[in-house]
């Protein structure tokens, strides 16, 4: 009971002035009760520590005998003065031409070979971001007033998404689709094309024109869109707009969530790696009109408060060439699947309500649930990416309380010692989902403000824009020219199943103002204070 109850997070809501009722005339407040994220520093696996470093140690190998060798080959050569070690090179050896030519092309070969048999480098040549245009901006006010105008929600339901939304973290300029302010009938396959043409296109059109690539040059295509799967897909939709390649690899990701970016990524490097100096575009979108919910459920009336309008289009390539045009390398991806636990399957979950009207079921249980497959995340890269005093720490302290943590019953649990992610990167690109899961985020992980503010920011301007929302967060860093050559970026996503994925680029070059960016018309008014 008392760990339930430190689960839990209570804060007093100023509800106004009341307008009707007994009470009216007079201040009332309410207070909310929710669920906070597990703490991190007394729930870590060891399980998903040995995971990471297993990941480690498959290359670790290398690391290890390669500087022993090169002592003890040194320490050889240091023991020889000059004339000897002259003597013994040539002095003492009979080549001749033939067995030298031998040994030099046998050299050569063993070298070619494994030259060619190491992974290729995956570059971030460029990304864009799809900024639709002023006629599609909303406010938080406009929403609701579309709402009532529909006629299909009752004051209950009007009164509870306005103040998800005021407490929500979402500003006054984020982008909705036509039909669903004019209370049309958005559900349509009609809709959901019109709406997926065009954030896909706007998005590939500015790709394509910042890196200068032909869409015929492209030979692998991965699309995800949770919601809205058409036949044919929307994979095929973008080829046969930008008439593509006969023999180009397209593949159409549905249903993976909020993190099916990395996903898609994750994809798109595997494809890659078995198909040398190649291209690759990753699309990943949401269909905001296509799925919104008309109903009076609460739980499914959610999504309809936070999604919004958005997509991304990445040019990944696997060229040696392209190192120098290139802004990002690819360093790591980890992923994290919960989906075998129940309450992890069905915490975000699409279905009819007792009306027959179809929406995605946001259950209370969320934030919880999305701590822990953060918290295995986070745990199974630390080993990848933390300094070696930060993992000798953590890993010392971790084995001292799964062996002597729990010496008597009276005693409280040794907190392990939980590592500072801000030594093993210089920018955070974490999934703008909510300004609630943004809070306990930043309290658990020890981000500071500044850590933070990318999602802050991407939340407040454009909404929870989905898969596509940790690019909005990278293209802020971008408009604030704040990326300089060497620097880690962390992007971290997570979505239904329950998933929660992480990548890890390394930055190749300092990273000026865009040309075309989404945020470069409003870039100084952002940080917002509020």
């Amino acid at each position: 009971m008392a760990a339930e109850q430190d689960l839990l997070a209570t804060e007093i809501v100023n509800r106004g002035i009341e307008s009707s009722g007994p009470n009216a005339g007079s201040q009332t407040f309410s207070v909310r009760v929710r669920r906070r994220l597990p703490d991190f520093v007394q729930s870590v696996n060891l399980k998903y520590v040995k995971l990471g470093y297993h990941y480690l140690i498959n290359h670790g190998i290398y690391l290890a005998t390669i500087p022993v060798l090169v002592l003890v080959f040194s320490a050889e050569v240091g023991s020889l003065s000059r004339e000897e070690l002259w003597k013994k090179l040539w002095g003492d050896a009979r080549y001749d031409l033939a067995t030298v030519l031998g040994f030099f092309a046998l050299f050569v070969f063993t070298l070619s070979v494994y030259v060619m048999s190491l992974p290729r480098s995956i570059y971030l040549i460029d990304f864009a971001c799809f900024k639709p245009t002023d006629d599609l901006k909303v406010s938080k006010q406009q929403l609701i007033d579309a709402a009532r105008r529909s006629g299909k929600y009752d004051e209950g339901s009007l009164e509870f998404q306005k103040r998800i939304l005021m407490s929500s973290g979402i500003g006054d300029e984020t982008y909705i689709p036509k039909p669903v302010m004019e209370g049309e009938n958005c559900a349509t396959m009609k809709e959901g094309r019109a709406e997926a043409g065009l954030v896909m296109f706007g998005a590939l059109d500015e790709l394509f024109e910042k890196t200068g690539i032909r869409p015929k040059d492209v030979g692998v295509l991965v699309v995800n869109c949770s919601i809205f799967n058409p036949t044919p897909s929307l994979s095929a939709m973008i080829i046969n707009h930008y008439k593509m390649r006969g023999n180009i690899l397209s593949f159409n990701l549905g249903g993976m969530g909020c993190s099916a970016s990395v996903i898609a990524i994750d994809l798109a490097r595997d494809m890659l790696e078995s198909n040398p100096n190649n291209y690759a575009v990753v699309v990943s979108t949401e269909m905001v009109g296509y799925n919104w919910y008309p109903g009076k459920e609460r739980s499914m009336i959610i999504p309809n408060c936070f999604f919004r309008m958005g997509c991304s289009a990445l040019l990944l390539s696997n060229r040696r060439r392209d190192y120098r045009r290139a802004k990002y390398r690819l360093e790591h991806i980890v992923r994290t699947h919960k989906g075998a636990d129940d309450r992890s399957f069905r915490c975000v979950y699409q279905e009819e309500d007792s009306e027959r009207l179809k929406g995605i079921k946001v259950s209370k249980e969320l934030v919880e649930i999305g701590g822990e497959a953060l918290k295995t995340n986070i745990t199974t890269l630390g080993p990848l990416v933390l300094p070696f005093s930060e993992q000798l720490f953590f890993f010392a302290t971790l084995l001292w309380r799964n062996l002597f943590g729990h010496a008597g019953p009276q005693q409280p649990p040794t907190k392990p010692y939980i590592p500072d992610y801000k030594l093993a990167f210089e920018h955070f690109c974490v999934h703008a989902a909510s300004k609630t899961v943004l809070d306990e985020l930043q309290r658990n992980l020890g981000l500071s403000d500044a850590n933070i503010e990318p999602s802050r920011m991407a939340l407040r301007r454009f909404g929870n824009t989905s898969s596509s929302s940790i690019w909005y967060e990278l293209a802020y860093l971008e408009a604030k020219e704040r990326v300089k050559k060497g620097d880690r970026v962390w992007q971290i996503a997570f979505g239904s199943g329950f998933k929660c994925n992480s990548l890890v680029w390394k930055a190749m070059r300092r990273v000026k103002k865009p040309a075309r960016n989404p945020w470069l018309d409003c870039t100084d008014r952002y940080p917002t204070v509020n």
